[in-house]
């Protein structure tokens, strides 16, 4: 059974989640610790649970998802692994740091193993990439159907979606991945976004006001 875990980092409060077997393996989603205090706060954390980080992956490379990348990688010899739709956008991630004035540290290259119906496995449990561009051009959301829960990146917030104005967002596209993708899961699915607190499936369908 996996156990779910998360922390608020950095300018922007992004969700950083990380995801943990019974073994003890364990997957860093979108680590956005920024600071060399919040790069502690998550290295300490795993100590503690006794986690072994294995994969870091990246539902989307928007900079406040990316900030912890090179940390993570170099910290637990990790490669970085985001959809390959995605590689744009993490090449613009250090320019549109230095746009913010938020300087940070370039990301290591990736490998583009996130496609959507693959299995990403943790231990004796898998989760499933699902393709919801919109927000960015090729975001992913990973969905755990044995559990029932979903990390949607920027996609789906508590009665809110992700911004389409940053290059490679699209609205129709987003509010169609949504529909298709996440719409069509059971209502009681557990949504974890990016930002912000957790909602459910059922609770954006019937309330959310971007998709009435």
């Amino acid at each position: 059974m996996i156990r779910l875990h998360y922390f608020t980092f950095n300018p922007f409060q992004e969700n950083t989640y990380i995801l943990a077997a019974e073994d003890g393996s364990a997957i860093v989603i979108d680590p956005g610790c920024y600071t060399e205090d919040e790069e502690q706060e998550l290295v300490s954390f795993l100590d503690k649970e006794r986690l072994n980080p294995v994969r870091l992956l990246n539902t989307h490379c928007h900079l406040d998802h990316v900030f912890g990348n090179a940390f993570i990688a170099k910290t637990y010899g990790l490669q970085v692994e985001i959809h390959p739709g995605e590689q744009i956008v993490l090449d613009q991630a250090l320019s549109m740091s230095h746009l913010y004035g938020i300087p940070m540290k370039p990301s290591p290259a990736p490998i583009h193993t996130l496609l959507p119906g693959i299995p990403v496995q943790l231990g004796d449990d898998e989760l499933t990439a699902l393709f919801t561009p919109g927000h960015s051009p090729a975001s992913v959301s990973l969905y755990c159907e044995k559990q029932g829960f979903l990390i949607a990146g920027d996609v789906l917030f508590q009665e809110s979606i992700g911004r389409t104005d940053l290059p490679g967002g699209n609205m129709a596209t987003l509010l169609k991945s949504i529909r298709e993708e996440l719409f069509v899961l059971p209502d009681d699915t557990l949504v974890y976004p990016g930002h912000g607190p957790h909602t459910t499936i059922g609770h954006e369908r019937r309330h959310n006001p971007f998709l009435r």
